[in-house]
């Protein structure tokens, strides 16, 4: 069964010029609900459905599967989405053996910067670069699904 183990912090200044990469993402969500959200995702050129189920008890792993459709069959789909979107910008960091992902998002939720790193265990060791704030792993307020709200 897939899973991820994911923090997420606030960012507190500037990082982009460290970026290896920089991608386009819009999302929707065809459900979202306490147990289980399930999304749809474009970056850049690609596609992908998501189902997450609700991090597991005293963890913050929870299961994940994602898979990749066709650009055309999710632009379809998005139609038939949640009301709202989610719209970022995605910059890929390098930091020790991790990449940080730091999401800048747009529209409605302009000004928001948020930075995710992905472990393989809940209390797995990583670098934290200055440019990282606050953790908000676990608030519901910084969920991406709670943003197209």
């Amino acid at each position: 069964m897939a899973t991820e183990t994911e923090r997420k912090f606030l960012v507190k200044s500037e990082f982009r010029h460290l970026a290896i990469k920089d991608i386009t993402i819009i999302q929707s969500y065809l459900s979202i609900d306490p147990d289980k959200t399930i999304r749809l995702r474009i970056a850049d050129d690609k596609a992908f459905l998501t189902v997450k189920s609700r991090p597991q008890k005293n963890s913050i792993t929870r299961n994940e599967w994602e898979v990749q459709i066709p650009v055309t069959d999710a632009e379809e789909m998005m139609h038939v989405c949640l009301p709202g979107r989610i719209v970022k910008t995605r910059y890929l960091i390098p930091s020790g053996k991790h990449t940080f992902e730091v999401d800048v998002f747009h529209e409605k939720n302009e000004g928001l910067i948020i930075a995710e790193i992905e472990l393989t265990k809940d209390d797995e060791h990583f670098d934290k670069p200055d440019w990282l704030g606050e953790e908000v792993t676990g608030i519901p307020q910084y969920y991406n699904a709670n943003l197209i709200k």
